[in-house]
């Protein structure tokens, strides 16, 4: 479906996870969904153990979204359905059981999958979560290519979201994204994310973590694992 919708007064449903049992932590992840939030506009988001498809199929049910974004720990693996998976608070939601999701009920534009090889597939599930949701009836999803890094992925996806605004096509407001960090023009300061002069502070576990570790966001490890698959309208 390539028919053009005009995303920029549409809701934004964010969800996402920073701990888990079994997988490593996400200190990034509250910051990330805390800043895409106030530059939409939208509801405090659903974090950790609110995290669940219950919770996403009531919030569908009761407002119509036009943007999902999950934040969490994903992979796909060779093999049976069931073994790739998306993270949620409280299971792991696999390749078989997002189409029970109904995404096209009413149709999500654009599904943004901020997790390690969300676009990744195989002859059985092309383009892997990223393909298989828009086969489900999601118009645009963004997913990634390989594992990628926390603090690169908060970098890149407060970028998008802030080109999203005032770029007239989602793959223009990626492409915006990616050059900005490529130029050095998302940085990590003084306990606060720069997106082209603008400023959000970050939470004080992402900014320890930052402290810990050096971050080269213009490398194109950094930015260039995410694409688009659908629409690019």
């Amino acid at each position: 479906d390539t028919r053009f919708v005009d995303i920029k007064d549409v809701g934004l449903l964010a969800m996402g996870a920073d701990t888990f049992s079994d997988e490593a932590a996400l200190p990034s992840v509250p910051t990330e969904l805390s800043i895409i939030s106030e530059l939409w506009g939208s509801s405090d988001p659903f974090l950790n153990d609110r995290f669940t498809l219950d919770n996403l199929r009531s919030a569908r049910s009761n407002q119509r979204y036009g943007i999902l974004h999950l934040a969490t720990h994903g992979d796909f693996k060779p093999g049976a359905a069931a073994e790739s998976y998306i993270r949620f608070g409280d299971r792991r939601v696999t390749l078989a059981q997002l189409r029970s999701l109904r995404l096209y009920d009413p149709t999500v534009e654009l599904m943004v999958l901020s997790a390690c090889r969300t676009a990744v597939g195989n002859a059985e599930a092309e383009l892997g979560f990223a393909g298989l949701a828009h086969q489900a009836g999601v118009k645009t999803v963004l997913g990634s290519l390989w594992y990628v890094g926390d603090q690169a992925t908060l970098g890149l996806m407060t970028s998008f979201y802030d080109s999203l605004r005032n770029a007239p096509i989602k793959a223009e407001a990626l492409r915006q994204a990616q050059l900005a960090m490529l130029r050095g023009e998302v940085t990590f300061e003084d306990g606060a994310i720069n997106l082209l002069g603008k400023e959000f502070p970050l939470r004080s576990e992402t900014a320890q973590t930052l402290s810990d570790t050096s971050v080269n966001l213009q490398h194109p490890y950094a930015w260039s694992a995410f694409t688009m698959v659908g629409s690019p309208w």
